[in-house]
């Protein structure tokens, strides 16, 4: 039996991560990063979609320079400000039943056992729905 595809949606919790500007349409819901309602809506339209998981990429700071400068890529929110999506994955977990989370997350951005503990709560917290890449 051929093994089955595995449909991942990729995301930021951020207002903008591919499609920079778009937030400043009248339209445009990318303002409500911040809005668990946001988020959890997105993850039950994924498990609706018979996604298999929600990847979230991260990064700590502005994404690029323009001229020297982070300026730009705070005015144009471009992949910035960005949340912590290890904070985020319990609450869409709680509101899903077979959704999967992976994210990314440095291990040089924290001490080894915080980042252990971090890892281990979240596990237990998701009862495994997690996926967490370093």
């Amino acid at each position: 039996m051929p093994e089955r595809m595995l449909f991942n949606a990729f995301t930021m919790f951020t207002p903008s991560h591919h499609t920079q500007g778009m937030w400043a349409e009248p339209d445009s819901t990318q303002l409500a990063y911040n809005s668990p309602e946001m988020w959890i809506e997105l993850a039950k339209l994924c498990e609706r979609g018979m996604f298999d998981t929600i990847f979230f990429a991260d990064v700590l700071a502005p994404y690029d320079t323009y001229q020297g400068s982070r300026d730009a890529a705070v005015y144009e929110g471009m992949q910035f400000p960005t949340g912590d999506p290890s904070v985020l994955i319990p609450l869409l977990a709680h509101h899903t039943s077979h959704l999967g989370f992976t994210f990314t997350q440095n291990i040089l951005q924290e001490h080894p056992y915080p980042f252990a503990r971090k890892m281990s709560t979240l596990d237990h917290l998701t009862a495994g729905e997690w996926r967490g890449t370093s």
